[in-house]
């Protein structure tokens, strides 16, 4: 399967064009629905709505992004088509409610609710019929990128063990791993490939793609010649980091070394940058604090009304943020008071500390919707690594390698980790979401900022990763 990166962020071919078909649907969805609606009568149409295409293309655009925002792209998505066709159905009910919304502001786009319902009836049927056949053929090898791994030691049997779901390996296939002279076996052996013919030669005849390179002793068996033969012909010779962060979204810590980071690319900051995702942060704050603040007023009247009376509704504490400069995190108040008389911890899921109304705000993560006012402030960014307790930093420096590099960038109220990994309570959960965070520092930029917005309402709604 082709992948492609787009300001660094990798995304599949087959996804886009997926995306770029139901957006076709959607648009057609309009012109059919209005042609029945209206027995094929152009001067009627005219007159009862308008031009079609700018509606159409409105239409198809509000109804693709909520598609997005609850992860209908996502080469990795592991439910089964009934969990597809209900985030497919949530995903239209939300992209109906932001056209109501949208339509409301701005009266003159509206296409009538008769067409309106017509044309969400055949999209969602269209799409809900495609989807199933999408997949069906997605899993078939002959879409796969052929994948040979040059090893068989244990960083080779780490891509067994890391990516060994179907979701996890929709792009590639794997056709063995390959056996180096003087190095020990650790994948099964039925996959292990021992051959004395030349790599090339090897590669050629099976139809290799690409080769991915995962040795555990670069001093022993490695033939520098044999790959570069491999590049120079045309295939495509990456390193094992490489294979993982392009298919995973994630840097293993476990295998990463300083000289990966100097060489690679990414990690990037200049002003400008900086200029645009503080302007960035500041517009998509406000227009969140235009929209939420009546929910954050009904919380702060619940949190009060269910006491202590003299009990405060916002909670402040000390976190780390960018260069390592601490600041106070806002949040309404989830947890009792005396939350922490016997000391820092983690938060762990049915916590008994949790109060009845913290129950429901930290599911909704409602919790955090103070944050707003961190990132007007300048301490905080809407997106980025979730800001740590000193307490627990300080702790992680010292277990976790390269835990300071996600102090690179400022912390963030969401970010690339909360999308991908559940809420983080332990310190393996800390070591498995710094991988994450070092992918979105190393690759940062304001359309992955804006997929993660987007995404992030997946994560509200399906209440991932909440305690």
């Amino acid at each position: 399967m082709a992948t492609i990166r787009v300001f660094k962020h990798y995304l599949r071919v087959p996804f886009l064009l997926l995306g770029m078909f139901e957006v076709a649907v959607l648009v057609a969805s309009v012109y059919v629905a209005a042609y029945i609606r209206f027995e094929t009568n152009t001067q009627l149409i005219d007159n009862s709505i308008g031009p079609l295409l700018p509606r159409a293309l409105v239409f198809a655009a509000t109804m693709n992004l909520a598609m997005i925002a609850m992860g209908l792209y996502q080469a990795r998505l592991r439910e089964g088509m009934s969990g597809i066709m209900l985030r497919t159905a949530v995903s239209f009910l939300v992209g109906g409610m932001g056209l109501a919304l949208l339509f409301y502001i701005i009266p003159s786009l509206f296409i009538g609710r008769g067409t309106l319902a017509l044309a969400g009836l055949l999209s969602f049927f269209v799409i809900g019929t495609l989807r199933p056949i999408f997949f069906d053929t997605l899993d078939e090898t002959a879409l796969k990128q052929r994948v040979l791994i040059y090893g068989s030691g244990e960083i080779a049997a780490s891509i067994l063990q890391r990516l060994r779901r179907r979701s996890d390996q929709r792009s590639f296939t794997i056709l063995g791993y390959v056996h180096l002279h003087g190095q020990r076996d650790v994948v099964p052996v039925d996959n292990v490939i021992r051959t004395n013919m030349p790599l090339l030669e090897y590669a050629r005849e099976h139809e290799v793609d690409e080769i991915v390179v995962a040795i555990d002793d670069r001093r022993k068996g490695f033939s520098v010649n044999q790959l570069l033969d491999c590049k120079m012909s045309g295939i495509d010779v990456i390193d094992i980091l490489t294979f993982f962060e392009r298919e995973a979204g994630k840097i293993r810590i476990d295998m990463l070394n300083p000289s990966w980071l100097v060489f690679s690319d990414g990690f990037e900051q200049n002003i400008a940058k900086q200029v645009i995702k503080r302007a960035f942060d500041t517009l998509v704050s406000l227009v969140i604090l235009l929209i939420a603040w009546p929910i954050m007023l009904i919380t702060a009247v619940a949190i009060r009304l269910e006491g202590p009376w003299r009990a405060p509704i916002l909670y402040r504490q000390v976190r780390v943020g960018g260069h390592g400069k601490p600041f106070s995190v806002l949040k309404f108040r989830s947890m009792r008071i005396d939350a922490e008389q016997g000391g820092v911890r983690w938060a762990k899921e049915n916590d008994s500390r949790v109060t009845a109304v913290g129950g429901i705000i930290r599911k909704l993560r409602i919790d955090e919707l103070p944050q707003i006012f961190n990132v007007l402030t300048g301490d905080m960014s809407f997106v980025g690594p979730r800001p740590e307790r000193p307490e627990f930093v300080l702790n992680l420096s010292e277990r976790v390698p390269y835990y300071a590099e996600r102090h690179r960038v400022k912390p963030g109220i969401t970010g690339w980790a909360q999308l991908c990994y559940p809420y983080g309570a332990s310190e393996y959960d800390a070591i498995e979401k710094q991988q994450y965070d070092l992918y979105y520092v190393k690759n940062h930029s304001l359309f992955l900022d804006l997929l993660i917005i987007l995404q992030t309402a997946e994560v509200v709604l399906f209440g991932k990763g909440a305690r």
